[in-house]
């Protein structure tokens, strides 16, 4: 396609929500109180984690990095969002759309890795008790963090080296609440199939793949604790229930989203708030109301 018999774009529409002005005020006064609720939960949470000495462990060092994360997921969309409900013109310039996308994807990688890492603390914790402290050392944790953010880097910027020069010269309205990649790549003006492929391939079955193989961590853990103790299995389950919910409502709209990104569907926006919005709430109501210890603690910050 000829580019320069076309206008071109410098920023996109986003459709975002429709419907009357009382519709798009409750919108804002609810996602403005959940986006709060989720700045104010994770914080709270990483300044337990770090300050407080008896949760200096493995599981809360790295349950504050899932938070650090869940609060940077977050506000790289909601707070764009929120601001749109109030704009009769929903509008996002070109490289404001590519922000977007790298750090969705930086901080996307990164919690599916860091997760993985959650599953392999609750495995050594559980099967291998004894040797907990030993096998789960300041370096290995370390590691585990510096591995999750250098997948994610290396996730986001293998996509978006191909998109940033991507020609756009006609479309520029997107059905969505932000900048998703596989929406952004159908307006660009050139045969994009392969990187529709590629997409697929990279976001949607690393999605795919990290979420199996969580499940499968969760299955062994479980199998060799049912072996050793039907006692021990409740126990675990109940330990376990708080990170399969989480990884269950994390992976489950990243998949239907990006395993089969080109095919649009009605919920489509309703997957973007779910994985962008509550996810990221999610993390402190599940740890803080299942954890005495964690409401105790947060009580205590509180004059």
């Amino acid at each position: 396609m000829d580019v320069k018999n076309g206008s071109v774009v410098t920023e996109f529409i986003l459709l975002a929500f429709s419907g009357s002005r009382t519709l798009q005020i409750f919108f804002f006064v609810t996602f403005s109180l959940i986006y709060s609720a989720t700045v104010m939960g994770n914080t709270l949470i990483m300044v337990i984690v770090t300050y407080n000495s008896s949760f200096h462990s493995p599981m809360y060092f790295l349950l504050g990095n899932l938070s650090f994360m869940d609060m940077c997921l977050s506000t790289v969309t909601t707070p764009k969002m929120i601001a749109d409900l109030l704009t009769e013109h929903k509008i996002i310039s070109l490289w404001g759309c590519m922000a977007q996308m790298f750090f969705m994807h930086l901080f996307g990688g990164a919690e599916m890795t860091l997760l993985i890492a959650m599953a392999c603390d609750r495995y050594v914790a559980i099967c291998k008790p004894l040797h907990y402290k030993t096998i789960m050392s300041h370096r290995v944790l370390n590691g585990f963090v510096i591995l999750a953010w250098i997948i994610g880097f290396v996730h986001t910027m293998s996509q978006m080296v191909l998109i940033v020069n991507l020609p756009f010269c006609g479309h520029n309205v997107i059905d969505n609440i932000f900048c998703d990649l596989p929406l952004v790549i159908k307006l660009a003006c050139v045969e994009t199939y392969t990187l529709e492929l590629f997409v697929i391939a990279d976001s949607g079955l690393l999605s795919l793949i990290c979420f199996i193989l969580l499940l499968v961590s969760y299955t062994i853990i479980l199998v060799t604790v049912w072996q050793r103790s039907s006692e021990g299995l409740s126990k675990a389950l109940s330990t376990l229930s708080a990170h399969i919910i989480v990884v269950t409502l994390f992976f489950g709209p990243c998949i239907f989203t990006y395993a089969w990104p080109f095919k649009t569907f009605a919920g489509n926006k309703v997957l973007a708030v779910f994985y962008t919005v509550f996810t990221p709430l999610l993390n402190p109501i599940i740890y803080t109301l299942r954890s005495k210890k964690m409401q105790s603690a947060m009580r205590k910050l509180w004059p």
